[in-house]
């Protein structure tokens, strides 16, 4: 087609030549000769360029009859072009249809922030959940709409790792659960979604309600069980034969009484994300005296490394914390054969403080690692049981470390060992005041 339509053009060149002559020779001067035959061949180009600029301009379809030439090959080209814009466009319509229909039927709220935070889109549920209703408020500060307490400050923050709980402003029995995703151009551009989370909620907070009150209620007769049976054991009078099965009844009363203490812990923990009575806590001490009490749990069957900063500290909860490092301590004994080493390590890194306790025992198999923090789960229900565990201890240093803005990563190969790595945020970080530089 190309090749037909540079050969139109050099027979329209050629037809221009033969009639140049054939004028020529009727006498016409050369010069007005050739100036009319190219200004007929330019008329023709301009013609066609007016055409299409017209077609342009007027937004028109170009369609068959096309000119003969290269002008041809131009609109025919053009019209496959705009062939394939317009099925572009339809499949962009179509897939924006579906794509609205999925979102309108998502019962989440959903809502598009532009680069400045104001309101591009909202599907329907975004009306009932957060008040924003599009496109009514498209344009519109999302804070301004929806005056959650904390969203302004949780949308400007930029960690968006934990979701923001709050009430509902036009309904305060629904609890809501708000998360941010970063999109678009270098992720300036932000996507809002509310949930509903109110049935989880209720059903969490009686949960922690029931564990919190059934295990202070059993305290109070397990202390009574305790005292008779400690009372038994001690006095004179009590038969050989009886002896042994109320130190079994004293050790199973410990054992419950460590699950009671652990589980009111645990509720105490999840009360509220943030711990609070935060003061400067000298961690390195507090290890000394956890790896202390460690060595007496392992009566000299354990050795235990300690490498600690000791100019170190930590902003936080002196309690919270304490329990966390003697949880990771006390499990990496318990957990471990006669003649395993245990290393304790708390330094500074470019990320922030770091406190790792690692073993060299027979480590926790892939699939376990996911689940190892979840209360009472057991990856050797009797070998854990025979150690004393109660199956909360990971739970509880979980709990402590979300509370103080912290991660805890378990890595473990198995047969060679366990660490279990506990990383504080840079603005916990606290130097004595006598530290040489």
């Amino acid at each position: 087609m190309r090749a037909a339509a540079i050969g139109f053009e050099l027979g329209l060149l050629l037809a221009g030549a033969v009639a140049a002559t054939l004028l020529q020779l009727a006498g016409l001067p050369l010069p007005g000769v050739l100036l009319l035959v190219v200004s007929l061949y330019l008329l023709r180009q301009l013609y066609f360029l007016w055409r299409l600029a017209r077609f342009i301009q007027r937004q028109h379809r170009l369609a068959p009859p096309f000119p003969s030439g290269l002008w041809g090959e131009i609109y025919r080209a053009l019209g496959r072009y705009q062939q394939r814009a317009r099925k572009g466009r339809k499949r962009q319509l179509r897939f924006q249809r579906r794509f609205r229909e999925a979102a309108n039927s998502v019962p989440d709220a959903l809502v598009v922030l532009s680069k400045s935070q104001e309101i591009e889109w909202a599907n329907p549920a975004a009306a009932a959940l957060l008040g924003v209703r599009w496109p009514v408020h498209e344009g519109r500060s999302l804070t301004t709409i929806c005056a959650q307490p904390g969203l302004a400050e949780y949308l400007e923050g930029g960690d968006y790792t934990r979701p923001l709980e709050v009430a509902a402003e036009q309904n305060q029995s629904i609890m809501l659960s708000i998360r941010v995703a970063p999109f678009g151009e270098r992720k300036r551009q932000r996507l809002v979604v509310g949930r509903d989370i109110t049935k989880i909620f209720h059903l969490n907070m009686i949960r922690r309600d029931f564990v919190a009150n059934a295990s202070h209620e059993l305290r109070t007769p397990l202390t009574v069980i305790a005292g008779f049976v400690e009372n038994l054991l001690c006095s004179a009078l009590t038969p050989e034969p009886h002896r042994r099965p109320l130190q079994l009844m004293e050790n199973q009363t410990n054992r419950m009484r460590s699950i009671i203490e652990d589980l009111l812990t645990l509720s105490r923990l999840e009360m509220d994300d943030t711990a609070s009575n935060l003061a400067a806590v000298n961690l390195p001490q507090e290890i000394e005296h956890v790896v202390a009490d460690a060595r007496t749990l392992s009566d000299g069957n354990h050795e235990i490394l300690v490498d600690a900063d000791a100019d170190l500290m930590l902003i936080g909860n002196p309690s919270e914390l304490r329990s966390a490092v003697s949880n990771l301590v006390f499990n990496a004994i318990k957990h471990t054969s006669t003649g395993s080493q245990v290393r304790v390590v708390w330094h500074d890194e470019p990320g922030g403080p770091v406190l790792r306790v690692s073993d060299d025992g027979p480590g926790i198999a892939p699939e376990h690692i996911p689940r190892i923090t979840e209360r009472f789960y057991r990856i050797d229900k009797a070998r854990s049981r025979a150690s004393g565990g109660t199956g909360l201890g990971l739970a509880i240093v979980k709990h402590v470390l979300n509370r103080h803005d912290a991660e805890l990563c378990i890595a473990s190969d198995p047969g060679r060992g366990t660490c279990f790595t506990c990383r504080f945020a840079v603005a916990s970080r606290l130097w004595r005041e006598d530290r040489r530089s």
